[in-house]
């Protein structure tokens, strides 16, 4: 069972105005799951127990190799944000990792010192590792994500300090 993009938009669309949680189906290998909420988040396999992030199917941005200079959200004091700091946001939805493998050390670490081109981490979307480089030089002032975490589209990965 395969499910077309308008079959799948048409969920979607479901799912946000019936106020559903989630939807999940599973059949033949493929399965799909839709979490409602503000923004469902679609998730399908061609793989029986494997969940394979996806990219949200109303957000079009392609994989990048580096992530989009972005300003900083309006900071406040809860998050413990400075408002000058240069925050770096994820370009794709999928897996956060700080490693290249599993043995490996982490690209960077808070306090290091970075500069524009430098990788900082990858993130995992569709089996393809995408590697996020630093679009300034300055020090790593906060890592938002755990390693292994799944992160959104525009989501907060990195926080630089010019």
């Amino acid at each position: 069972m395969s499910l077309t993009l308008k079959e799948i938009l048409e969920l979607i669309d479901k799912v946000s105005s019936s106020g559903v949680s989630s939807l999940e189906i599973e059949r033949a290998g493929f399965r799909i799951r839709i979490k409602g909420k503000r923004s469902p988040k679609v998730y399908a396999s061609a793989e029986p127990s494997a969940s394979v992030p996806q990219q949200q199917v109303a957000a079009a941005p392609a994989p990048q190799a580096s992530a989009p200079a972005s300003p900083a959200p309006a900071a406040s004091d809860d998050d413990g944000i400075d408002p000058s700091w240069h925050i770096i946001t994820s370009p794709i939805v999928g897996t956060f990792y700080r490693t290249p493998n599993p043995e490996s050390d982490p690209f960077t670490e808070t306090g290091a010192r970075v500069e524009k081109g430098s990788v900082l981490c990858i993130i995992e979307a569709m089996k393809l590792m995408n590697e996020i480089e630093s679009d300034v030089d300055g020090l790593v002032a906060k890592i938002f994500p755990q390693n292994g975490q799944p992160v959104e589209y525009g989501e907060r990965l990195f926080a630089i300090q010019r």
